[in-house]
C-alpha cells in the first residue's frame, strides 16, 4: 500500500513538472487512438476521418488543459508548489 502511494506521488510529482509535455503525450496518443478508431470504420472519406481524429483530440487536450490548471490552482492555493518555477529565482524576478 505505501509503495503504491510513493509511485503515485512520483508521478503526480513528474506531471507537475512536466506539464506541457504530459498535455503533449496525451494529444498525441489521443490523436493516434482516433485515427486508429476511425480507419475500422468502413465508408468514411479519408479527409473526414483524419477531421474527426483532430477534433476527438482536441477535445482531449482541452480537458487535460483544464486538469493542469486545476491542478496548477489547486497547488497554489494550498501552498504545495513554490510560486515561481524552479529555473527562476524569485530574488532576480524585480530587477530593472
Amino acid at each position: 500500500m505505501a509503495e503504491s502511494q510513493k509511485k503515485f506521488a512520483e508521478i503526480r510529482e513528474w506531471i507537475i513538472d512536466h506539464k506541457l509535455r504530459t498535455v503533449g503525450c496525451l494529444w498525441l496518443s489521443g490523436i493516434s487512438g482516433s485515427i486508429a478508431y476511425n480507419w475500422s470504420k468502413p465508408g468514411m472519406k479519408t479527409s473526414v476521418r483524419i477531421i474527426h481524429a483532430r477534433l476527438h483530440a482536441q477535445a482531449l487536450t482541452l480537458a487535460a488543459l483544464a486538469g493542469a490548471a486545476a491542478v496548477e490552482y489547486y497547488d497554489h492555493k494550498t501552498g504545495a508548489t513554490d510560486r515561481y518555477p524552479k529555473f527562476l529565482k524569485p530574488e532576480n524576478l524585480n530587477k530593472d
